[in-house]
């Protein structure tokens, strides 16, 4: 597993991107709408083969048919830094060795990219959803170097909660980045980065 990219989540796309271009000093790309969980995005490129999406539910499409992931159906209040997401290259294999509830893998496609994501039924992630999404690309190239290059570095994620040690324990031999920090506290993530405006960080 790999850090790939990370969410940042709001009631609208619009207020979603707009909270993240005034942290990070920078404007955001045109994404797009993703089936199966009729979301929309907007992104970011990242230094180190990293990425940001602002996403949000697309109020112009249907009701999808099952809980939409990252536990949109669930958000409320401001816009924040909801989820990370690991890359692997094959999703069955690395949820076998991970236990229950990180979710199915459930085929997704946006324009001319094509990816897996395992998905839980409930579209809430274990550990109040600060376990990672995991994602097995199946187009190339990466996304991330299909965007404008911002010159923002994610310098470290901070993965927060109060049983932060079962899920450090789970994650171990998974994943090796000297970038996520695992803490105890309550239930949230945070961010921080080098952007050319200096130090900047976006939390839960």
């Amino acid at each position: 597993m790999e850090l790939d990219h990370i969410a940042i989540a709001g009631g609208t796309l619009s207020e979603a991107a707009a909270f993240t271009e005034a942290r990070l000093g920078v404007a955001l790309q045109a994404g797009g709408a993703h089936d199966v969980f009729f979301t929309h995005n907007k992104l970011l490129g990242l230094e180190d083969g990293l990425y940001l999406e602002a996403i949000a539910i697309d109020p112009m499409a249907p009701k999808p048919e099952r809980p939409r992931w990252f536990d949109l159906d669930r958000f409320q209040g401001s816009p924040r830094l909801t989820n990370w997401i690991c890359r692997c290259d094959d999703l069955d294999a690395t949820l076998a060795r991970l236990p229950e509830g990180m979710g199915d893998p459930v085929q997704l496609q946006r324009g001319d990219l094509r990816w897996r994501m395992a998905v839980p039924e409930t579209g809430i992630l274990p550990f109040d959803n600060c376990a990672p999404a995991l994602i097995q690309w199946q187009t190339a190239p990466h996304p991330a170097q299909k965007l404008l290059r911002s010159h923002i570095r994610l310098t470290r994620l901070v993965v927060q909660h109060p049983r932060i040690q079962e899920l450090a324990e789970v994650l171990s031999g998974q994943i090796s980045d000297p970038r996520i920090v695992f803490a105890v506290g309550p239930a949230g993530l945070l961010a921080d980065f080098d952007t050319p405006l200096g130090q900047r960080s976006i939390s839960a």
